[in-house]
């Protein structure tokens, strides 16, 4: 687990003051181009480490070697676990690490990086299968969750409708490259997408979060909920085995192969909220896949290639 690595890198930093990213690499048992990786990315999070070229040169510590935690600041201990909390969610050993780290730190800092650890989680299962690059303002809100702030959201919804509204930060979770912010409202829990954030405050009022709140347990209760929505249909299809790793890639969790056919096809079974979302994705297959039931789909693929066919059959 690179969280594990990354903190063992730190202390490995702290105890020889200087290293190479050679030196590391043994200490850790990695190649020399991960461990530059590593503290590459200890540096990125805020970490003071920095790179010392020439001969003789190699990574350092700003102040020099150091056996504990104790030398690192407020805002570089809450760098650190914003970096190695998500992957503790995950991972008892990163938990076990975290738990380490906390001693380690001054009592003064512990309470802030105990919130940075919890204020982010990992989910890499795909929904959508793009590539989406981190929005900026993620690092505000990682800040409002730490430092529980409330924050003035202005918010597009999926049809554009913009609204604002101040909310109490719970947490953020990367869903394969989308972010989401799970916060308290007037309403009760909510989930919002942070691309769909169009700008964000952050203001002096404190927020509040119930005493029971874990991040991933309501997460999960938002991906049992968004699963529930996006498979109310599921239809059976039959396609040539060879293509069922693509057919994945379309519907994700929400596929299945369910048995290979002496013919060379699979029988799959897929589901989408309704007819016509199955439909839309298998339409670009033409006669490569044929449903066998429900008939619901089958006449949602009819009329699609009925409009087709008098769209373009005079041209």
């Amino acid at each position: 687990m690179r969280a594990d690595r990354l903190v063992a890198a730190l202390l490995f930093l702290q105890h020889r003051g200087r290293v190479t990213a050679a030196d590391l690499a043994g200490e850790l048992e990695v190649s020399v181009a991960t461990a530059r990786r590593d503290l590459e990315a200890l540096a990125a999070a805020g970490i003071p480490v920095y790179p010392q070229p020439g001969r003789g040169g190699g990574w350092a510590l700003v102040g020099g070697a150091r056996t504990d935690l104790s030398g690192l600041s407020a805002a570089e201990t809450q760098a650190l676990f914003l970096l190695v909390g998500p992957a503790a969610t995950v991972s008892g050993e990163a938990r076990t690490a975290l738990r380490k780290l906390v001693r380690a730190l001054p009592q003064t800092f512990r309470a802030e990086a105990e919130a940075a650890a919890s204020a982010t989680m990992s989910d890499r299962t795909s929904w959508s299968g793009l590539d989406r690059p981190r929005p900026g303002i993620v690092d505000l809100l990682q800040d409002a969750v730490v430092r529980r702030r409330k924050v003035r959201l202005t918010y597009a919804n999926a049809q554009r409708e913009r609204s604002v509204r101040v909310v109490d930060p719970w947490g953020l979770v990367d869903k394969d490259e989308t972010w989401y912010l799970i916060a308290g409202t007037e309403r009760g829990q909510r989930t919002f997408r942070v691309d769909r954030v169009v700008e964000a405050d952050l203001t002096d009022e404190p927020a509040e979060r119930p005493d029971d709140f874990a991040l991933d347990r309501a997460w999960r209760d938002v991906v049992g909920e968004v699963e529930r929505r996006r498979s109310r249909t599921w239809a059976t299809v039959l396609i040539e085995t060879r293509f069922v790793p693509i057919l994945r890639d379309h519907f994700g969790r929400h596929c299945h192969a369910e048995e290979e056919l002496d013919d060379g096809r699979s029988r799959v079974r897929i589901a989408a909220p309704t007819p016509r979302d199955i439909a839309r994705n298998l339409a670009g297959w033409g006669s490569m896949v044929e449903v066998l039931e429900p008939a619901t789909v089958q006449a949602e693929l009819a009329r699609i290639g009925t409009e087709l066919a008098g769209l373009y059959a005079a041209r």
